[in-house]
């Protein structure tokens, strides 16, 4: 029976030993010479063969340096191919090296044989080589540049001075203070006690348990208590502010990590304040800058308060900011609009604006002027949806907020917590959007042009939104950006369509909403919901990125009300069209789902009562078509939909008049030629309820426009009617043009087709795509456009 011997289990060695007995005899033989002849780490297995034991670091080392003589060996024998397989290897040994070390730099020995391996591959003598060692050549070379990068500043610190290598150079080379001092010592230590080196050791140990059970245990973590929280607990014994600015980043970035829908709103409060604590940082020690394009750096984090120069430390406050804003975005979408957690959680935006507050001041201080517009492009998206009312409620809720704040007891701050309003929301937003025209990128330029026009919209100044729009040749552009961006396009257009609804301009109304709703996609184009298709089944990927692009309920533009100014602009509109086109089948219909609803209804056998907005529209378009305008706006005045306009009463006045307008169109058209020969101005104006200048007016403009042709005859106050006899060679010509019209469309809808586009409306296509958002903000306001050019709707 063979067992292992008490001397070598206390000497760590893994091999095979004599019998027990055996080896009791022997040393009782030998009068145990091998322990004082031979050096320490060394003894005899026996009368034939020595074992050498020795540490593990000193293996590692050995094991490298065998393997830096090979490659030496391949250099002189010009063995390419071996050459990488012993480079691979070597970085191997590296790692095993640097991880039983626990070093962050590079051994000497390392150092050198890539000054060697460079020299080698860079010489310009001529090399007769094979195809294969050709190939390990050029490849050998890539791969020594590539991995000699991150390895420069050490290998110019070689050249300049190289020194000769020794066995024990290396261990002296990564000797450190160790500082290895437990959780509760370090922690009942004075503050003056504390080193920086304590404290940066603890922090490595925390990162690297991260993500590994057996290094978490080691942290010994009580019942509840998190990585985080022993990262919170390190900031506050950080010797330098660099240091604990570096703790604070890697507590922000824990924080983030293993999400699986939305940050809780707890951790996500945490997660501001301490944005706030990194901005008490910044603004006090002026010394530290935040910068993305460099790397964690322990020199940079070990300097004192007092260091004069400039530190820089790892970190992107930016990123923080937007995935700051994206969890809080994705709480909102998680939560049910119908509860108090939802208004619960509205109440926690002014933190959040008061966050990108501080942080736009901070960049603009430090010249970053291109992050600072992306954070006023934040901020601008916060606001531009919002009616001055809720703007003007919300700054009395972060002033209440303050309030309670100050009575819970005072704190230690440097930044303000308090988010700084404009008078109003329209000159909040002048001031963060020219801004971003001065020093925004093409993408943020043009999200922010489109939340300008949505906040002139919405306080019904449609003639300096349209204009906006106009100038900046959005519309010719947007199908080439990216979704969210499309999405907001959308919503600007539909907002733009309630607003010239809410001003009287019908014609403008209808041409902004009629792209949105060509075909039955209304919800998933504005972002307030994902369509269902019969034809095409979406993956669960694509379902999960619908669904991320939905907009939180409070911004939501109410579908019904939508709908409902739609579907009135196209009764305005095409009523008169269909009676002006009675006899003609082919004529070119204004909207096309207006005519198809119509069809649907005269089919049916039983005409219920109306119910949704589309019944009443439809009763309202059968009773206007018979000349009953009252009973038209009677029908449509049912509608509750209206009372979501805060001025409902003008707007329905102006309704009611469109309807009037409407009726007596349509009247002529159907009566003008085969019915009467004249019609008296009063006699009109009794008939339809309107002033007798107002009829004059309606009549004049069909006059001018050719869609009537008669003539007025001042003495009597009539309108005399002319019956127009076209010739054949006119008639022919009518054909020709209806022909060319039809093929037009159908290479229109062909060309659609291929692109990709929905709904394109070719005729309104610029040849100048160029975009000026600044010329577009400070151009002329009161430019008359024709509403046509803007009918172009994005498939999102």
């Amino acid at each position: 029976m063979t067992t292992t011997s008490r001397f070598f289990a206390q000497g760590g060695s893994e091999s095979e030993s004599e019998d027990e007995s055996d080896f009791e005899k022997e040393v009782e033989s030998n009068n145990i010479r091998y322990l004082a002849d031979l050096p320490d780490g060394e003894f005899c297995c026996g009368m034939d063969t020595k074992r050498v034991v020795k540490p593990r670091k000193d293996k590692r080392f050995e094991e490298m340096t065998n393997t830096i003589e090979n490659m030496k060996h391949a250099m002189n024998i010009n063995d390419c191919v071996y050459l990488q397989e012993t480079f691979e290897k070597l970085n191997k040994h590296l790692e095993k090296v640097m991880k039983i070390t626990k070093s962050v730099k590079a051994p000497t020995l390392y150092i050198k044989a890539l000054v060697l391996l460079e020299d080698f591959l860079n010489e310009d003598k001529v090399r007769k080589m094979s195809t294969s060692n050709s190939k390990a050549f050029n490849s050998m070379r890539q791969k020594l540049k590539k991995n000699n990068m991150q390895y420069q500043e050490d290998i110019n610190r070689f050249r300049e001075s190289p020194v000769i290598e020794d066995d024990d150079e290396y261990e002296e080379e990564l000797e450190e203070p160790t500082d290895n001092v437990s959780w509760e010592m370090l922690f009942s230590l004075d503050h003056e006690e504390i080193t920086w080196n304590m404290v940066n050791k603890k922090f490595k140990e925390i990162m690297a348990a991260r993500g590994s059970k057996r290094r978490s245990a080691r942290l010994k973590l009580k019942t509840g208590e998190t990585h985080v929280d022993k990262l919170m607990d390190l900031t506050k014994i950080a010797k330098t502010p660099a240091q604990k600015l570096e703790i604070l980043f890697s507590v922000i970035s824990a924080e983030f990590g293993g999400l699986s829908e939305y940050m809780p709103i707890d951790v996500w409060k945490k997660c501001v304040v301490n944005m706030l604590t990194v901005l008490d940082i910044l603004v006090k020690y002026y010394n530290i800058v935040v910068d993305v394009t460099v790397e964690a750096n322990e020199k940079e984090t070990s300097k004192p308060v007092d260091y004069d120069g400039t530190i820089r430390v790892s970190g992107n406050l930016v990123a923080f900011l937007e995935r700051i804003e994206t969890e809080f975005f994705k709480s909102l979408q998680c939560t049910d609009p119908h509860t108090n957690e939802y208004v619960e959680r509205l109440k926690d935006e002014p933190m959040f604006l008061a966050l990108a507050q501080n942080i736009q001041d901070y960049l603009e201080r430090s010249g970053d002027y291109k992050g600072a517009s992306k954070v006023a492009l934040i901020l601008v998206e916060s606001i531009y949806y919002k009616p001055q009312e809720v703007f003007d409620a919300m700054k009395k809720m972060a002033d209440e907020e303050i309030e309670e704040g100050k009575e819970s007891g005072p704190i230690s701050q440097i930044v303000p917590r308090k988010p700084t309003f404009a008078g109003s929301s329209r000159a909040m937003m002048d001031t963060l959007i020219s801004f971003i025209y001065r020093n925004g990128d093409e993408r943020t330029k043009a999200r922010a042009m489109l939340c300008d026009i949505y906040q002139y919209a919405l306080m019904d100044n449609f003639v300096t939104a349209r204009d906006l729009l106009l100038m900046s040749h959005l519309q010719d552009n947007i199908q080439h950006m990216d979704i969210s961006t499309q999405i907001l396009f959308n919503r600007t257009m539909a907002q733009l369509g309630l607003c010239a609804f809410r001003v009287g301009m019908i014609n403008e109304s209808h041409s902004c909403l009629s792209e949105l709703y060509s075909g039955h996609r209304v919800r998933e184009l504005l972002g307030q919901g994902v369509s269902k298709s019969r034809d095409h089944e979406k993956t669960t990927e694509q379902m999960l990125m619908e669904r991320r692009r939905q907009i939180p309920y409070h911004m939501h533009i109410n579908l019904e009300l939508l709908e409902a100014v739609y579907l009135t602009c196209a009764m305005l509109l095409e009523v008169p069209n269909m009676a002006a086109n009675s006899h003609d089948a082919e004529h070119k219909t204004i909207s096309k789902n207006i005519h198809r609803l119509l069809e649907k209804s005269e089919k049916q056998a039983f005409t219920a009562p109306p119910e949704t907005i589309r019944d009443h529209v439809m009763a309202a378009t059968r009773a206007l078509t018979k000349g009953k305008f009252q009973e038209a706006f009677e029908v449509l005045n049912s509608l509750d939909v209206w009372r979501l306009f805060n001025n409902r009463d003008s707007v329905l006045d102006m309704v009611k008049a469109r309807i009037k307008e409407a009726a007596l169109r349509t009247y002529l058209f159907t009566y003008s030629s085969s019915y009467y020969k004249s019609l008296s101005l009063d006699e009109l104006a009794k008939m339809f309820d309107i002033s007798e200048s107002q009829v004059h007016s309606i009549v004049s403009k069909m006059m001018i426009n050719e869609e009537l042709t008669a003539k007025w005859d001042q003495p009597t106050q009539c309108i005399i009617f002319h019956e127009v006899q076209h010739n054949r060679l006119q008639s022919l010509a009518f054909q020709i043009t209806e022909k060319l019209s039809t093929l037009a469309e159908s290479n229109e809808s062909a060309m659609e087709s291929r692109n990709g586009d929905v709904g394109l409306d070719m005729s309104s296509r610029r040849k100048d795509n160029s975009q000026d958002y600044e010329a577009a903000a400070s151009g002329n306001r009161g430019l008359q456009k024709d509403g046509s050019s803007l009918t172009r709707g994005v498939s999102a």
